[in-house]
This record gives C-alpha cells, sequence and structure tokens, in this order.
C-alpha cells in the first residue's frame, strides 16, 4: 500500500519535527549524591564530607569496613563474594574513599541487585563473580603490560617516547581501581601479587629524574604522575614541579590524579590551591603548558563537588583539565553511556575529554576488556555528536608501540582476535640497527570475544604450551 507523502510544512513556516536520533542529548545537571541513605554515615555532616581529612581516615580497606557503612542494605552473599576475590584474584588491595563508594546507587539506598549491577562498583569493588572462569587472563597478559618498568632510566622515570617522559613519583593512591594498569607497582601486595618497590629514598629518586631531564634536552614534556600525585604532601610535589620548570627545554607539564574525581576535597583544601597557583603562574611566566589529567569512567562520578575541583584548577591558572578513561565492559563500553560522560565532563564539569583507552592485557582483565572492533565501532558512533574538540581518540595502548588510534591497526585477524600495528621512533631500550620500525607489533583481544573457530584455535595453543 503506498505510503502517504509527508505534509509539506515548510511553505507554511513550520519546521517538521527533529528526526529520531540513536542517541538523544538532554542536559543533566550535576548532583551530590546524598551520603546520609547508606547506614554507617547517617550522620556524617556536609562539612566532615567536604574535608579531605575525614575522606581519607573513612577509605574502605576491608569487606568488614564496607559492611559497616553499608549494614544490611545488601546480603551476606555480596560480601563473601567480594572478600573471594580480594583472596583469590584481585590484583589491587581494597581501597576506596567515600565520596566514590558515594556514587555508587547514587538515586537511591542499594541493595544487593543493584549494588552488583552498578558499574562504578564493577571496577572499583570486583567480585569472584565478575571474573571470568574460562579465560582470566589472556595467555600474552603480564603484570607490567606496558613494559613501562622496562624503559626506566632513572627509578620511577620512564622514557618510552621520543619527546616524553613518564615520571612515577611514588606508588601509592587515595583509591586503588582494580583495572590499574600499573598493579606491578603500585598499591600494597595481594594474596596474587607480590609488588615490586621504590627503593630509592624520594629525594634521591627526584634528584635522578631531574638530572636526566637537563642531560636530555630533546625531552619536552613530562607527565607527572605515580600513584597519583595527590598522596605527595605538597610542598614535595610543589618542590619537583619548581625544579621542572627551571629546565627551560621543558614545554609540557601533566599532573596525572583520579583524586579530582575520587577525592575532589584534596583538590579545594586550602594550601593546595595556593600553591597550585603558584606553579601555574611560574608556568605561565615560562610559556610552560600545565594541566591536569583525570581518570573518570562514568558519567556517576562526576559530582558539583568534582566541578569544583576542575573549576577551581582552571581558576588558578591551569591551562587545562582533562579525562583519560578506560574502556569496560559492565562500566562503559556502549556508545550512550560514553556520550553521557562526555556531555558531563565538558558541559558541566569544565574537564575536556581527552582519550579512551583499551583496558590492558593485565592479569586478571578478560572480563572488563574489549575487543578492537567494538572500540572503532565506539569511536565511529559518537562522532557528531559531540564538538570537535571535546570528541575524545579511543586509543590501544600497544606494547612496545604506544599509544593508536583504534583505527591505525595495519591488519585484524578478526577469527583469532590479532591486531598488528607498526610505530615511528624507538624507545629508550631500543637501538637504530635493531628493525623495531620495520616490524608488526600484536595486541590481542579477550577470547571469549572471539567466534568459535577462533576460541577453540586458542585453546588448542594453550593445551599445547602446557604439554
Amino acid at each position: 500500500m503506498p505510503q502517504p507523502i509527508p505534509a509539506d510544512t515548510s511553505r507554511a513556516g513550520i519546521a517538521p519535527p527533529p528526526p529520531h536520533q540513536p542517541y538523544e542529548y538532554r542536559r543533566r545537571e550535576l548532583t551530590e549524591p546524598d551520603w546520609r541513605r547508606l547506614p554507617g554515615w547517617r550522620d556524617v555532616t556536609a562539612d566532615e564530607w567536604q574535608s579531605a581529612q575525614w575522606q581519607r581516615a573513612h577509605c574502605v580497606k576491608t569487606t568488614a569496613q564496607l559492611h559497616a557503612v553499608l549494614g544490611d542494605l545488601v546480603d551476606d552473599g555480596f560480601y563473601a563474594d567480594l572478600a573471594a576475590d580480594q583472596t583469590g584474584h584481585a590484583t589491587m588491595s581494597m581501597l576506596i574513599t567515600p565520596q566514590m563508594i558515594n556514587t555508587m546507587v547514587p538515586d537511591a539506598a542499594p541493595d544487593t541487585g543493584t549494588l552488583r549491577a552498578d558499574p562504578i562498583r564493577h571496577y572499583m569493588l570486583p567480585l569472584a563473580s565478575d571474573r571470568r572462569t574460562d579465560w582470566p587472563s589472556h595467555p600474552y597478559a603480564s603484570r607490567d603490560s606496558l613494559h613501562e618498568h622496562d624503559m626506566w632510566v632513572a627509578e620511577g622515570l620512564t622514557h618510552r617516547y621520543p619527546t616524553k617522559v613518564l615520571a612515577e613519583l611514588l606508588a601509592t593512591c587515595p583509591q586503588y581501581c582494580g583495572h590499574c594498569t600499573r598493579m606491578d607497582l603500585v598499591g600494597n601486595s595481594t594474596p596474587t601479587v607480590d609488588k615490586l618497590r621504590l627503593t630509592l629514598k624520594p629525594v634521591a629518586r627526584y634528584d635522578a629524574h631531574i638530572d636526566y631531564l637537563r642531560r636530555h634536552p630533546g625531552v619536552r614534556d613530562v607527565v607527572v604522575s605515580g600513584g597519583d600525585v595527590a598522596n605527595l604532601p605538597w610542598r614535595h610535589l610543589e618542590d619537583y614541579l619548581m625544579r621542572l620548570l627551571s629546565i627551560d627545554t621543558i614545554r609540557d607539564i601533566r599532573l596525572a590524579t583520579k583524586a579530582l574525581m575520587g577525592l575532589p576535597q584534596h583538590w579545594l583544601q586550602h594550601d593546595v590551591v595556593a600553591g597550585l597557583e603558584r606553579v601555574a603562574r611560574t608556568a605561565a611566566r615560562n610559556g610552560v603548558n600545565l594541566a591536569i589529567h583525570t581518570h573518570v569512567n562514568h558519567v556517576q562520578s562526576l559530582t558539583p563537588l568534582v566541578a569544583r575541583a576542575a573549576q577551581t584548577a582552571l581558576d588558578v591558572g591551569v591551562r587545562d583539565v582533562r579525562n583519560q578513561g578506560v574502556l569496560m565492559r559492565g562500566v562503559n563500553a556502549d556508545a550512550s553511556a560514553l556520550l553521557d560522560l562526555c556531555f558531563a565532563l565538558q558541559g558541566e564539569a569544565g574537564i575536556l575529554p581527552y582519550y579512551f583507552y583499551l583496558c590492558d592485557m593485565i592479569p586478571n582483565a578478560e572480563h572488563w576488556r574489549v575487543p578492537v572492533w567494538t572500540a572503532q565501532r565506539l569511536q565511529h558512533d559518537m562522532m557528531g555528536y559531540l564538538p570537535g574538540y571535546a570528541t575524545p581518540r579511543i586509543v590501544c595502548d600497544v606494547p612496545f608501540v604506544g599509544k593508536r588510534w583504534v583505527h591505525m591497526l595495519t591488519e585484524y585477524d578478526r577469527e583469532h582476535g590479532i591486531s598488528y600495528w607498526t610505530k615511528n621512533y624507538r624507545t629508550s631500550i631500543e637501538t637504530a640497527d635493531d628493525g623495531v620500525l620495520d616490524r608488526r607489533y600484536a595486541y590481542y583481544d579477550p577470547i571469549d570475544t572471539l567466534p568459535a573457530a577462533g576460541q577453540d584455535w586458542w585453546s588448542r595453543q594453550h593445551r599445547a604450551a602446557r604439554a
């Protein structure tokens, strides 16, 4: 039956209705969830909640402490599941700020079902039942999956890119993420991972960094990280930054801190704000770009306190606050979740969506990781909605290669889940005659996402390797 021709409303001056879109934008103002909905914090005042000292003192480190906060809102099975993960699977010890716990099930008191399903819980409080039993780890997973430790040119100083270095000033954070790419070094040892340790005294470590940078004027960009710089006493961090700013070849300094989101109270402390302003003014006088990079994976994590911390940093002279998230199944691996997050970052919190990484190939992470083809689809599905400057790039951090946009692979074997990548520079551990610029480097999709033939092939490879 012929379809009726739509009425021509343009001549009448009536605009046609907008077409239905795969994603419909709707502005959502940020809100601070009411922490008093949780039994353990019913009597916590606003002043206490906004205190960095209170937040740090009331971090949850054990299943018993979480029970003291949540009480009987969730059943005993949840706590047993969490304890089983901590003893049998976790690569990071439990450490989570009240601020982060409060963004789980933000609109109501949680129950067992809603807490299990919550995206923040999924990566901050992993459960044993979350983990895969067929392929908990990829056969090529490794503790230092990006070989950062191999590229140390001084303790804690990774020279991976020609003009950039990563400075790990310390090995602790205010909170520990289950998927941490630096699980080899950061945090306390767990029953499954005996962590590496920084051995030099901090002063000696920082002196070695500065000495190397003075002797290598080709390095212009320093990512100051850890761990998390929010765990470094401000006077020590400021001293390190001022020493960097005294090196005239350093043009970019980026402070890496998930605490801007997980512990915004830290970045709102008067001494920290005043010190950050001193550093920012010095950077501006010296023509150095000073930025903060934070790590937000889901829109629930963005609250007015986070926005206030970001805006305060901008107000005192930090050039940019940018976000580097990680794609994870059960957290954000769909276009709507990513777009919701990016619009809230850019439009409500003043934070620029910058990167989303594929989750790195560390042990016990296969239930989080997504295949390259999923990342490519997500990049496609995000295009056209956000302003161009605020459209994040999805990148694969390929071992020995570095960050590559997910469409930059040279070959992709979808059946076996192997993508191949090339590079155009040498790391600090490579020489001019080793042929690295002519090689293809492999990256591996999660095996459970492969077609049956590919899964069978990996099973045969695994059996042969164990024979």
